[in-house]
């Protein structure tokens, strides 16, 4: 049984009702009423007497609470005294195209909830920043995993799934993805990245004989690019808002499209650092914040 049951038995013999002790529990009155039951079940004995909005206490309650009170009081105090601000400076590297969405959400986030965090972001691309992670010079990265095989010394934590799509000009309201390449230029995502990698193998199986015209390395330059009716592309929109301000027309690549993996790579032996964690946790209340649901927890 959990401590927390305890507690909120409390809330609810000082508030009078379940609904009372949920606001004091920062819980939902069903969550404070499915604590109680299994409380009761735990016990062997009711510990209410239920009829209209409010409870009354058996003298089971009392009782209980009597032998909990002091000792839950020990170890607040405990928890009190032994918690430790997280503080210190954490290196992060980012992919470009994903700073726009994670960066301003993180540093809020830490902010909020630790104020002695100093984050450093550094730009790269994925490759790259793995590199920089493995050898310590950053402390973590958010980047697109590599789809085989693995880093050694390293530590995976999913943060956001994107599927790659085609990208056309706004005024296509009809075709296939097949289409809009046999009747467009190819603007290339840079193959060097794995988002290009990714994007031009796809293409190559829908068209072995098609061949790029103009290679980027810029998600927003390439949106602008085929907003204005100069091409098709194979990419990833990790930042949607890219497109309201370059309108095209996106278009999934059938029933199992590629898709990109973003995860936050840390070395295996920082997997337990506390500094870490709220790093970690700033990105995913970021992403859910600006409206993304992220691929896995910590």
């Amino acid at each position: 049984m959990r401590l927390e049951a305890f507690q909120t038995l409390g809330a609810v013999i000082s508030e009078g009702s379940f609904a009372a002790a949920a606001t004091v529990m920062n819980l939902t009155p069903s969550a404070v009423s499915m604590q109680m039951k299994h409380l009761e079940q735990y016990l062997g004995q009711p510990l209410f007497s239920r009829g209209g909005l409010h409870v009354q206490p058996t003298a089971m309650a009392h009782q209980v609470m009597a032998a909990m009170r002091d000792g839950l009081q020990q170890i607040d105090a405990l928890k009190r005294r032994h918690t430790v601000a997280v503080e210190g400076t954490v290196r992060l590297g980012l992919i470009e195209s994903i700073q726009p969405l994670v960066l301003p959400g993180t540093m809020r986030a830490l902010r909020e909830r630790h104020p002695r965090v100093l984050l450093k972001p550094q730009r790269g691309r994925s490759a790259g920043l793995i590199v920089d992670v493995k050898a310590g010079s950053l402390d973590a990265a958010v980047v697109a995993q590599p789809e085989r095989g693995r880093v050694a010394g390293l530590v995976w934590y999913p943060l956001l799934e994107r599927e790659l799509v085609l990208i056309a000009p706004p005024h296509e309201k009809s075709g296939t993805a097949r289409d809009m390449l046999e009747r467009y230029d190819w603007i290339r995502y840079d193959r060097s990245s794995m988002t290009g990698a990714m994007g031009a193998r796809h293409v190559r199986r829908m068209m072995p004989e098609k061949r790029s015209t103009l290679e980027l390395d810029s998600v927003t330059a390439i949106v602008a690019m085929v907003s204005a009716g100069l091409g098709v592309s194979v990419l990833q929109i990790v930042d949607p808002s890219i497109c309201e301000r370059y309108p095209v027309r996106t278009m999934r690549l059938g029933a199992s499209p590629p898709t990109l993996q973003l995860s936050v790579v840390t070395r295996k032996d920082d997997a337990d650092s506390r500094l870490l964690q709220a790093v970690r946790d700033a990105l995913g209340i970021a992403l859910q914040r600006a409206g993304s649901p992220v691929a896995g927890g910590r």
